[in-house]
C-alpha cells in the first residue's frame, strides 16, 4: 500500500502559473506509474497527466498538453505538475493517484486526498 499526499493548490489569475506536488509514502515498489486527474465541480474525475517512475515520456491530457508538466524526483519519491497559461476551466480539485500497473492507460489504485485549484478570470 502506498500513501499519497498533494500539496500545493491555491488561487492563480488566468494565465499565471501554480506548481503542485505529490509525496508518496508507504513502499514504493507497489507503484509504477503516478498520474494526476481533476474533477471540475458537479462533473466526473478526468486525467490530467501520468508518468513512470522508471522513467520515459509522460502522457498528457490534451486540454493541458503544452501547458502542464509532469515530472517526477525519484529520490524523494514525489511527483509534480507545473501548470503555466492557466484558465478558469482548470479550476478543480487535482487528485494524485498512483498504480501499481506499468501502464500509462492503466487504472490507479491508490488516491491522495485533493489540492484545490481556482483560476481567476
Amino acid at each position: 500500500q502506498v500513501h499519497l499526499v498533494e500539496t500545493g493548490g491555491g488561487l492563480v489569475q488566468a494565465g499565471g502559473s501554480l506548481s503542485i506536488s505529490c509525496a508518496l509514502s508507504g513502499d514504493p515498489l507497489n507503484s509504477a506509474v503516478m498520474g494526476w486527474f481533476r474533477q471540475h465541480p458537479g462533473q466526473e474525475r478526468e486525467f490530467v497527466a501520468a508518468i513512470r517512475w522508471s522513467g520515459g515520456t509522460p502522457r498528457y491530457a490534451d486540454s493541458v498538453k503544452g501547458r502542464f508538466t509532469m515530472s517526477r524526483d525519484n529520490a524523494k519519491n514525489t511527483v509534480y505538475l507545473r501548470m503555466n497559461s492557466l484558465k478558469p476551466e482548470d479550476t478543480a480539485i487535482y487528485y494524485c493517484a498512483s498504480s501499481k500497473l506499468g501502464s500509462l492507460f492503466g487504472t490507479f489504485d491508490s488516491w491522495g486526498q485533493g489540492t484545490r485549484v481556482t483560476v481567476s478570470s
